[in-house]
């Protein structure tokens, strides 16, 4: 099964929909609150180089954000991915 990190803020729509596609996957994943934790969000920027949550890695490969991630389960893409090893 693939790594997955996902930074995330508590109350944010689209942290918990990319959250709940993954959860339908059966994917599990390593969520990091950047909502008061300056070093996980400065290292979220750096990684993703955007400062909008969700920011979603699936084996170190920048996905994107919850748009992206649905984008690639509406390809096909998304099943692939998950499966690689990490």
């Amino acid at each position: 099964m693939a790594q997955i990190e996902i930074y995330t803020t508590p109350f944010c729509p689209y942290c918990a929909r990319a959250k709940g596609l993954l959860d339908d996957k059966g994917a599990s994943y390593d969520e990091k609150d950047v909502m008061m934790d300056d070093k996980a969000r400065s290292e979220m920027r750096a990684r993703a180089n955007r400062t909008s949550v969700p920011q979603i890695f699936i084996n170190g490969r920048h996905i994107g954000g919850c748009d992206e991630l649905h984008a690639l389960d509406a390809q096909g893409k998304l099943d692939p991915l998950l499966a690689q090893p990490a």
